[in-house]
């Protein structure tokens, strides 16, 4: 029998409490005891919600959907791809849809989950599902944006020039760029 590796041996949660809320968020407080003893007590942003999807919006093979919009974290506009939280009762498919007709106006007729992405997993709960569309079609609801957003088509194979974007920076949305063409090239 060997003995079991103490690296996968989740640490025991002794204590779990909130110290902290805002309208958005909720820190938590975790206190651990690790395999070896160890003790130690985290802050992370507690969990919520249902995850989140991240759409990859296809026009054509070469042509992708990107959206502008206001980010308040760096007080910018940046250039992206339609994202929003899964709603109680939808699963990510259902979600990627709906957000796609609330910011690009476009609903889509084929929808794939291609890989999930979590950012900062020390301190965040937080999946995102990432959604590649194709066959798409006009099609607009309403959404939660306080204003329009400015819809952008681009071209794949010109990725390179969009990666050197100073408004195309978000993480999760170069990781849906790199993740999206290699769905692409499998098809």
């Amino acid at each position: 029998m060997s003995k079991k590796d103490p690296a996968t041996t989740l640490p025991q949660i002794h204590h779990r409490e909130i110290v902290a809320r805002s309208r958005l968020f909720k820190v938590e407080r975790v206190d651990l005891e690790f395999s070896n003893g160890a003790t130690r007590q985290f802050e992370r942003m507690a969990g919520g919600g249902h995850g989140a999807v991240m759409i990859v919006p296809l026009l054509d093979d070469d042509t992708i959907v990107l959206v502008r919009e206001y980010a308040a974290g760096n007080h910018s506009y940046q250039l992206g791809f339609p994202k929003g939280l899964i709603d109680p009762g939808e699963d990510a498919i259902q979600a990627a849809n709906r957000e796609l007709q609330e910011e690009a106006g476009f609903a889509a007729r084929d929808l794939h989950e291609i890989h999930k992405v979590n950012m900062a997993p020390n301190f965040f709960n937080s999946e995102m599902r990432i959604v590649v569309a194709r066959d798409l079609y006009p099609q607009q609801l309403e959404g939660d944006e306080p204003e329009p957003l400015e819809v952008v088509h681009w071209k794949l194979s010109d990725a390179a020039a969009l990666l050197a974007r100073e408004d195309f920076i978000e993480a999760r949305c170069i990781a849906a760029l790199f993740l999206a063409q290699q769905w692409l090239k499998e098809q």
